[in-house]
Parts: structure tokens; C-alpha cells; sequence
């Protein structure tokens, strides 16, 4: 039996707040598991990055966006389009130079953080939701898009707004992955 054409597939979502508290038992294990805030911040990336390359697809494929032409025009699909689906916000974007590469997006609330008051005692280090700078480095890598994406302030650590920079780097080489007939 086959599915009728006209009929888009369903997307299941999950609690918020089950989402949220799930994560915060993660970093807290990650906390348990690794001494270093260095390296739990190198493992949320990670996980995050491994999220974003698969996430990019879903995002694809459910926001029905163009091709972007340029650098802003990418930031403005991740804050309008990507976090408003995924996390319920829409951050507002700065652009810090001429050559229009580095931006950053301030973020008013952060769901992640949104049940932490404040870091754990002797984690002055920890970039709590360093997922996030993964998902989104792992998502531009799978458009062929180099960048480095870090945290540059956050509310957990005393800052006034959390802010997540992204840097694009250059344009990956699309000959080595399109595919040879």
C-alpha cells in the first residue's frame, strides 16, 4: 500500500521542557565524566556537529528555502528560519566587518539555559550550550560552507546577552563532492 502523494509526512515533536531538562542531565554527566571544562566543551561541539550534518537535511527539506547569494542572506535563514523552527526564537544578527564574513547572533533567551540559574562551582570554563556552536558549524559544512562558530558571551557566565559568533571561512571545494557519471 502506498502513501498518497498529497499527504506531507509528520513531524513529531517533543515536550520543551523534557527537551531542555534532558540536556542540562547531559552536560551534568559530561561534567561527572570529564575533569577539564576543555573537554566537555570539545564533546558538546562534537555532538552538536554530529546533530547539524543531520539536521541540515530536515531543515532542507521542511523550510522549502532558495539558495542563498550571499554570507548575510545565510545568517538571516539560521535566525529567522532555523532557530525559530528548532528552538521557538529568532536571535538578532549583528555583522562585525566590511568584507560582511563575521556576524554574531544575539540571542535574548537561551531554552537551553533556560532552567540554569548558574554554572557549577570550579566550571568557570564550560560553554554549557557549546551544542549549539556544533550544530550550526555542522550544518554549514553540509551546504559546503567553512566556519568557526563560538560562543563569544554568555549569560551563565555574568554577561549581558548571549551572543554566538560565526566566522565563514571560505567556501568549501564543491568539485570534491559532487559525484562523477
Amino acid at each position: 500500500m502506498s502513501r498518497p502523494a498529497h499527504k506531507r509526512p509528520e513531524y513529531h515533536k517533543i515536550n520543551k521542557d523534557l527537551f531542555v531538562l534532558t540536556y542540562g542531565a547531559l552536560v551534568a554527566q559530561l561534567c561527572k565524566d570529564y575533569e577539564k571544562d576543555e573537554d566537555v566543551n570539545r564533546y558538546l561541539d562534537k555532538m552538536g556537529y554530529g546533530i547539524g550534518t543531520r539536521l541540515v537535511e530536515d531543515f532542507l527539506a521542511r523550510s522549502c528555502v532558495r539558495r542563498c547569494h550571499s554570507y548575510s542572506e545565510i545568517i538571516d535563514i539560521i535566525a529567522q528560519v532555523a532557530f525559530k523552527m528548532y528552538l521557538g526564537i529568532t536571535p538578532s544578527v549583528v555583522c562585525h566587518n566590511s568584507s560582511r564574513n563575521e556576524f554574531s547572533l544575539i540571542l535574548d533567551k537561551n531554552p537551553l539555559a533556560e532552567f540554569v540559574e548558574e554554572l557549577p562551582a570550579g566550571r568557570s570554563a564550560l560553554c554549557y550550550c557549546n551544542l549549539l556552536c556544533g550544530v550550526i558549524r555542522g550544518a554549514l559544512e553540509m551546504v559546503h560552507l567553512a566556519a568557526d562558530v563560538t560562543f563569544l558571551q554568555d549569560r551563565l557566565k555574568g554577561d549581558s546577552v548571549t551572543e554566538i559568533g560565526i566566522t565563514f571561512l571560505k567556501k568549501l571545494d564543491e568539485k570534491k563532492y559532487r559525484r562523477k557519471k
